[in-house]
């Protein structure tokens, strides 16, 4: 049964929120960073990508830059751009896209949860990754971004979070560049409180839905935390880290698609009867073509858009990773045809996250900088939960989430 609990956030005053909040660490590279905080002190970056305050071209893992995230923290903390709530509590945080909102729960995830499998995984780690976060968790002893989670859906948590969000919002906001909006609103009242707990007590799993790495360092770092303590006792702050959990069905899974640099010395003409042998192809024309079901591909080369519609046979509907369209494409495809054994390691290939549009393909492949495009139809909620609870991993670069979360709004410290 899922465990968690209230915490004291620490949050930045209402009238600075804007100018805090930042997006993820990981979905823009140091120069963007630079750029968007160009002229904001109080821009997160300065502790989420503290690369931005040293000479273009520091490595952003050097020893230092995790030092002046320290000291970042720190400063935002005494200047009173971040504060501390004065009693633990819930948040609800609302993201907005495109007319359509899900509202998600700000609460303390277990670490032993992680450990022992009540938190479920779909994506594989690397370690490298991994350890980055680490650092930053350990030296900063907090948790400076949320990781994103989806619990099965419950009709009286959702009576709970309508109540808080009739009320007037903590923070309210359009964010810059995606144009999604952010709204955040404190669950203060004990009752409500003790009854989330029990809700999520009922519950047999949580998923992580993106921040698989995050989620994996801020588990380690309480582990380590639990372990060096000789009075540990289990209910410490380091015991829990920071999770914004969604009703399953409120959240939208959108493509992440492929686009590779040549063709494994096959012509155009040979690579489309390659295709045949698995899949009924169909040329579209120049107009863009998108995936109109499970099983059916988009796929953009030469100039032309094709329909790729796989076999019956090339795939087992009884399989939970072999039904999926992206284990299809690499099986038949990327392997097959185009000797991409490793889509972590190939620098043949590339994702695209379907947040861009297909367009973003044909401008790929258009420029020459790629020989062609392959856009996939979205992975269900449903098929990653089934997929989490018999234990099985998801195929590399599977899920895009959109909106992301913002970071910023809500920090947890480890003690």
């Amino acid at each position: 049964m899922a465990v968690i609990k209230p915490f004291k956030g620490v949050r930045p005053p209402k009238s600075m929120v804007e100018e805090v909040a930042s997006r993820p660490y990981d979905v823009l590279n140091s120069e963007e960073a630079r750029e968007e905080a160009k002229g904001n002190e109080k821009s997160l970056y300065h502790i989420i990508k503290p690369e931005i305050d040293f000479p273009v071209g520091t490595d952003e893992h050097d020893l230092a830059v995790y030092d002046k995230a320290v000291e970042n923290f720190k400063m935002f903390q005494e200047k009173g751009w971040l504060v501390q709530d004065d009693k633990e509590n819930y948040y609800v945080y609302a993201q907005t896209m495109n007319g359509k909102t899900q509202y998600g729960l700000v609460v303390g995830a277990y670490v032993p949860d992680y450990m022992n499998g009540v938190i479920k995984k779909h994506e594989l780690t690397r370690r490298d990754k991994e350890e980055d976060r680490m650092k930053h968790v350990r030296v900063n002893n907090a948790n400076i971004e949320p990781v994103f989670f989806a619990y099965p859906d419950n009709a009286e948590l959702d009576s709970i979070v309508a109540k808080y969000t009739a009320r007037e919002p903590e923070y309210d906001f359009i964010a810059p560049g995606d144009g999604f909006g952010h709204t955040l609103w404190v669950i203060d009242e004990k009752d409500d409180i003790d009854r989330i707990t029990a809700l999520f007590a009922d519950m047999p799993a949580l998923y992580i839905a993106d921040g698989h790495h995050r989620s994996a360092a801020a588990a380690l770092v309480g582990a380590e935390k639990a372990a060096q303590n000789p009075n540990h006792k289990g209910d410490e702050e380091y015991n829990y880290f920071m999770a914004v959990c969604f009703p399953a069905s409120q959240l939208t899974i959108i493509d992440y698609n492929r686009v590779v640099k040549d063709l494994n010395g096959l012509t155009a003409e040979q690579f489309l009867k390659a295709l045949e042998k698995d899949f009924i192809v169909e040329e579209k024309g120049e107009s863009i073509y998108k995936p109109s079901s499970l099983h059916n591909f988009s796929l953009y080369l030469a100039g032309k858009w094709y329909s790729l519609t796989a076999k019956p046979g090339t795939y087992d509907d009884n399989d939970p990773i072999g039904v999926l369209d992206v284990t299809i494409s690499s099986n038949l495809i990327l392997d097959e045809i185009l000797d991409i054994k490793d889509l972590r390691s190939d620098k043949r290939i590339d994702f695209v996250g379907g947040i861009r549009g297909l367009e973003e393909l044909k401008r790929r492949v258009d420029s020459g900088e790629m020989a062609l495009a392959l856009a996939l139809y979205p992975v269900s909620m449903k098929q990653l939960m089934d997929i989490a609870d018999t234990g099985n991993i998801m195929p590399p670069k599977t899920t895009w989430f959109e909106p992301k979360l913002r970071s910023g709004l809500i920090i947890h410290k480890l003690e």
